[in-house]
């Protein structure tokens, strides 16, 4: 029996900047970066549930993804900051109508 072997590549990004202020420049991309996955990725992993979601076949993950970004875009067009009680009131109003 063949071993297999794996390989970890690790990536690191390097900025270089001529500017004058470039660690206001990083600071901005950073907290950027950030922005995007508390407001995005970690709303979609925990309390939606996607990195414990078990559907592999495809198109399925694609589709339950878009769904996923529906329903956070629909909360948050009804002004909904907190995700997670958003869709606990839209489940209790789902279940008593």
């Amino acid at each position: 029996m063949a071993k297999s072997s794996k390989v970890r590549i690790k990536s690191k990004k390097i900025i270089l900047s001529s500017d004058s202020h470039p660690a206001i420049m990083l600071v901005s991309t950073y907290r950027g970066y950030w922005g995007v996955e508390n407001k995005v990725h970690y709303v979609r992993d925990v309390t939606q549930g996607e990195d414990a979601s078990r559907i592999r076949t495809k198109p399925l993950p694609q589709i339950f993804a878009i769904a996923r970004n529906f329903t956070l875009n629909l909360y948050r067009s009804q002004m909904f900051e907190n995700m997670a009680q958003a869709r606990a009131l839209m489940f209790i109003l789902v279940r008593h109508t």
